[in-house]
């Protein structure tokens, strides 16, 4: 049997997420229009508003939208069988992998994911939220009898997201875009490592 198609509802959301994404990126979110991305989708855009508020709801949208590919890759690592200093380290790059990625691939999405980060938005806390719930159970994994020997699970989770804070948090990584994709690399990596041998260590 064939795929089942999504409702044409959600057809419809998701093509003008689509194009209010493309209008980001020719235009920066402050020049784009509902009734620009209304047009472009062939409706009024008194329709638009059946699906989204407001004009930053439909922004939130596209930022939401792309922060859920960083979510899937990132889950699917946490919900991989290795073992949980393999898989921590996966994970910790790969995080500071897909930021960099958004920077370089799609600066003006990006710069829209800092804004809102920055403004603390309900869907982006739910986003930082849910990756730390990865993180967790990553940890929670490794405690013994495997190779994590912490003292406080929660203070260990809290020490792994503020260590890695330069890598991920988006205002930090745009400033680190002078640094080759090789160099943030490199660094983020060798600070995966140092963080896995203190939770070894039991240093927190």
């Amino acid at each position: 049997m064939g795929a089942i198609a999504p409702p044409i509802e959600d057809r419809v959301q998701a093509r003008l997420v689509a194009i209010a994404a493309d209008h980001i990126r020719r235009f920066g979110p402050e020049r784009v229009t509902v009734v620009a991305v209304a047009r472009e989708a062939g409706m009024s855009h008194a329709n638009v508003y059946r699906f989204f508020a407001s004009k930053a709801g439909l922004i939130e949208a596209v930022v939401v939208a792309w922060a859920r590919t960083v979510e899937l890759q990132l889950g699917d690592i946490a919900n991989a069988p290795d073992p949980a200093d393999d898989k921590l380290e996966r994970f910790l790059t790969a995080w500071a992998r897909a930021q960099r990625e958004g920077l370089d691939r799609d600066p003006p999405i990006y710069a829209t994911f800092a804004t809102l980060w920055q403004a603390r938005r309900d869907t982006i806390m739910a986003h930082r939220a849910r990756l730390r719930a990865f993180l967790a159970s990553i940890v929670d994994e490794g405690l013994e009898p495997g190779p994590f020997r912490v003292k406080d699970e929660e203070r260990a989770v809290s020490f792994v997201a503020d260590a890695m804070q330069r890598f991920i948090h988006p205002v930090l990584v745009t400033e680190m875009k002078d640094l080759s994709r090789q160099q943030v690399e490199q660094r983020a990596g060798l600070l995966a490592r140092v963080i896995i041998r203190t939770l070894v260590a039991g240093g927190v």
